[in-house]
Order: structure tokens, then sequence, then C-alpha cells
């Protein structure tokens, strides 16, 4: 059998990239992406490598960057503009394959096993040939992961940056990747680095090491598949861009332009970010059976619960159950600065089952007011409570 070929092309500081080819007068000043100071999301999003190499980060206030590069320009984020490149990327991979993956915006996998052949053309020529058609057209650069699966290319657009092509062949994948660090690979945040630090596992050399019980006791199935990957299993395919994906989750978070610890005002925003959840499952046809819930503290405390109901997609019904999870836990007394809640385990709405207004009165009322506002604009109807002056409609996240 074949040995397969991966790319893995990362668009390297897309926010901030497509900033400057946007302006072209910024492209030799230092940029930064970044929220807004006033609603206290004034952190960096995004910033180009010029920012960069005065030690702007990711993460970082505006303050803390500014700090080190008084000259920092800080531009708003466009997502719409975002989207629409991201879109013209992906009409730039499929010129090679189908099996087209997107990761987020910026990212895509490519299986171009086939065109490999058809072109007569090694996966390493055609990262070539797509990194510099990208930077002839598009005005900035990617990197571009070459190997035989998904975790080993993503591994290798992450090596080098920007502008570069990364070759990790099968034959000696352990030699490059496994000396280093852990955090380097995909499914492995700052929680589970810290948990397998404490036990002295630092690369990903060492985390192969390890009996697949004892990871399963700390990352469960997910710690099983992460790990047949990186012993080089190659059953994880890159899907065709034009399969629907369900997703595993949908969710929507928001930072509050004021602490609050009153349960009506969490409950208001609760309703807020319900509301928000319900139009996306209604729009995807899916129903969830569990729910989440996670609440930031002012000191940046996170503390999380999760339960399974019947399924549903009512945002009334998903604002009681986050209510009823949050009562269960939190005794109101800490004030908070950061709601998020996420609907999981989801299901197809059966589409041929008429529901009953009087049996389900709340997910009709979903559907309706769902209809009204795709037909007339968000503002032609919604909740009294979602007039509440500590709810930020311009700063909350989806997933």
């Amino acid at each position: 059998m074949n040995e397969r070929i991966i790319l893995h092309s990362d668009v390297n500081n897309f926010f901030a990239s497509v900033e400057c080819c946007l302006r072209p007068e910024l492209k030799n000043l230092p940029v930064a992406v970044t929220g807004n100071p006033e609603k206290r999301t004034g952190v960096i999003l995004a910033k180009n490598e010029i920012a960069k190499s005065f030690g702007v980060k990711t993460g970082q206030t505006i303050y803390e960057a500014k700090n080190l590069c008084k000259d920092l320009i800080c531009l708003p984020p466009h997502y719409e503009k975002y989207e629409k490149i991201s879109k013209q990327l992906h009409e730039v991979y499929l010129k090679y394959t189908d099996l087209v993956e997107p990761l987020g915006l910026d990212e895509c996998w490519l299986d171009v096993t086939s065109s490999s052949k058809l072109l007569k053309k090694t996966g390493e020529e055609i990262a070539l040939e797509i990194k510099e058609y990208i930077k002839n057209n598009f005005g900035f650069t990617v990197s571009v992961g070459v190997s035989f699966s998904k975790i080993f290319a993503k591994l290798g657009s992450d090596l080098k940056k920007p502008d570069a092509i990364t070759v990790i062949p099968k034959n000696k994948f352990k030699e490059i990747t496994y000396p280093l660090p852990l955090n380097s690979i995909i499914g492995i945040g700052k929680r589970l680095e810290k948990k397998f630090t404490k036990i002295n596992i630092k690369t990903i050399g060492e985390f192969c090491n390890l009996k697949p019980t004892f990871i399963n006791s700390i990352m469960g199935k997910n710690g099983i598949k992460l790990l047949e990957n990186l012993l080089g299993s190659e059953n994880d395919a890159v899907k065709c861009y034009f399969l629907e994906i369900p997703p595993k989750s949908i969710g929507n978070g928001t930072t509050t332009i004021k602490d609050i610890y009153n349960r009506n005002d969490i409950e208001k925003v609760v309703t807020f970010l319900a509301d928000k959840i319900s139009k996306r499952l209604i729009k995807k046809s899916y129903q969830a059976k569990t729910l989440s819930v996670t609440l930031k503290t002012a000191e940046l405390t996170k503390l999380r619960k999760s339960c399974s109901f019947p399924p549903t997609f009512a945002s009334e019904v998903i604002s009681e159950r986050i209510m009823y999870i949050i009562d269960s836990f939190f005794d109101y007394k800490l004030p908070i600065r950061a709601i998020r809640i996420r609907a999981s385990n989801l299901t197809k709405i059966d589409k041929n089952k008429q529901l009953s207004f009087f049996e389900n009165k709340k997910e009709n009322t979903a559907i309706g007011i769902e209809q009204i506002t795709e037909k007339y604009g968000t503002d032609a109807i919604f909740r009294a409570s979602e007039n509440a002056e500590y709810i930020n409609r311009k700063n909350h996240t989806e997933e």
C-alpha cells in the first residue's frame, strides 16, 4: 500500500495578514487585530511578523503589547472579510482534491495522494505550488506541513513559520517529532500539559511510551485515539469538503460589561446565549441532549458543570436547564465576568414528525421566533430580558 500524502496549509497570522493586504500602507508597520478595550476584551487576537519581532503575542492585553511596541497599530476584527477570503482559499485547495477539511478559517488539511499520482508530483512539490500561488495571488504567506497523516502534517506546518514547507516522512516521523514538547501537538492544551508535566512527561516520545490504560484514565477515549495517531496510525481520514460534517457541539459565550452575581442578572445573560444557540440548532436541524455551562469569576477562576436531559432545541428550555445546572453548584456569592454555555450530544431533528402545539409549545415558539428573525432581521423580535445593560451584543463568541 502506498503511503498517503497529507498536506496541512496554515495561513501565517491570518487576521493581521488580511488586514495588511487590504491596506497595503500597513505592510511594513507593526499591526495587530484586537478586541475592544472598552468592553473588557482588549486583547491581541492576531499580529503580523513585525509586531511579533517586538515580542507581541496573541492573548496579551493591548496595554502589555503597547509597552513592548509603542507604535503598534491596533485594528478591529472584520470577520466577514476573513470568512470570504477563507472560502477563496478553499477554492484553491479544491483544484487539487475534494478531500479538503477546514480547521478554523485559516487552516486546512488536504489529501493529495491521488493528485500526486495524476500530476506526477511529490507532496512537497504540490505544497510549494500552493504556497507560491497564495503568496502571488493573495499577498500573504502560508506554512505547509507534508506527511502521511493529519496529526503530523499539522505538526509540520507549525514547526516552521512563516512561509515554509516541512516534510515529515513516515520512515522518520519518530526521529523528527518525538523529541518535541508535548504541547506541540493538537489535542494537548495547557490543562493537560500541566497534568503530564507533574508526572515528568514533557515530550511526544515520553507520552507515546505511556501505557494506553494510563492515558485513558487521564484523557479517556480521545487520549487513546491521540496515542494511536502519534504511533503512526493512518486511520484518521481527511473528510470530503462537500460532505456535511455534523458538529460535535454548539456553544456561545460572552464577557459581561460589568461583574454580576445576582441570579436574575445571570439568568438574563443565559437567556441571551440560549437564544443564540437555539437559532443555530434550528438552522442546522439539530437538538441537544447535553448542556454545559462555564462561569468565569472576576479572579478568572473557571467553574464548569454538564448535565444530560431529553433532547431539545428550544431556547426557553435550554435557558431553564442551564439555570438548573448553575443552581446545583453556584451559590451566587462570587462576582462573574464571563459565561459560556454549550449544547452537545446532538441528534438530527425529525422533520417528518408533526409537532403538536400543545405538547411542544416551547419548541414551536422557538421555530416561530427563528422564522421571524430570519425574514425580518434580528431586531424584529427579542425577549424583554435582553435589554440588560451588561449584555454586550457585539462581544460574544460562537463555536
